[in-house]
């Protein structure tokens, strides 16, 4: 197991809109002693902006996960709307080979990117992008939103604790506040995206509104630039403060 290789004590594992793999990482977890943290990366809205929350310690997977199978039926709808725009513009796409992109995970705009790129009808996602699938492109389709209200509520039914992922320049208290008032728990602090000025900013407001940090290198399973995992040590005491936050959410 690669967590194991890297060293690391504990690794959470945070697919987008889903759990479907926790029991198996569980497995492989167990046989080699590391802790795992079971986890969601969840993408709301504030308002007209969308951002990530990161469900972390979540201990009801199989009914969280029922319900993040609704949301997947609507990404995977969305796909196929947006495949049917793309052929009534003279751009054929099947949404088999979306489906592929995606490798079972989440479908998303990025994955019908990567297939108009397979398919030869763009160059590279920037363009894909910028001609297709960019808000107010022809081909985009809005996607059904989820509120950050909702995404925190999720996350809490489920045993977790709710963490606001990179939030990098946006993370600035007029953003967070509002998100505290409905129950947020903690901030990533680490990850590459980051600059040192993020972290430090992140770290200051966590403190000022009483958050547990958070940390990694957002791996995807393989090189992506700086993001290898294990790149970015995250210190056992965010973790302790994290299992504190659980304990006070599961008893309150």
């Amino acid at each position: 197991m690669a967590a194991h290789q890297a060293r690391l004590a504990a690794v959470a594992l945070t697919d987008h809109d889903t759990l479907g793999g926790i029991a198996e990482a569980q497995v492989a977890a167990d046989a080699v002693g590391l802790r795992l943290v079971p986890g969601v990366e969840l993408s709301v809205h504030q308002g007209p902006l969308e951002v990530h929350l990161l469900g972390l310690h979540i201990r009801d997977v199989g009914a969280m996960q029922a319900k993040l199978e609704q949301v997947r039926a609507h990404r995977r709808a969305r796909a196929e709307s947006i495949v049917a725009r793309l052929t009534s513009l003279g751009v054929p796409l099947e949404i088999e080979a979306v489906l592929t992109e995606a490798a079972g995970g989440a479908v998303g705009r990025p994955h019908v990117a990567r297939a108009l790129i397979a398919a030869g009808h763009v160059k590279d996602s920037r363009e894909a992008f910028d001609r297709f699938l960019g808000a107010g492109r022809p081909a985009y389709v809005e996607k059904e939103r989820l509120e950050v209200a909702d995404g925190i509520a999720l996350i809490h039914e489920a045993g977790g604790i709710a963490v606001l992922a990179h939030p990098q320049a946006e993370g600035r208290r007029e953003r967070i506040e509002p998100m505290v008032a409905l129950g947020l728990d903690g901030l990533e602090v680490r990850h590459p995206s980051h600059s040192s000025e993020d972290a430090k900013r992140i770290t200051a407001l966590a403190e000022f509104f009483g958050l547990v940090p958070s940390g990694g290198s957002d791996w995807h399973g393989a090189m992506q630039g700086g993001r290898v995992l294990g790149s970015l040590r995250v210190p056992l005491a965010w973790l302790e403060a994290q299992d504190a936050r659980v304990a006070l959410r599961r008893a309150g």
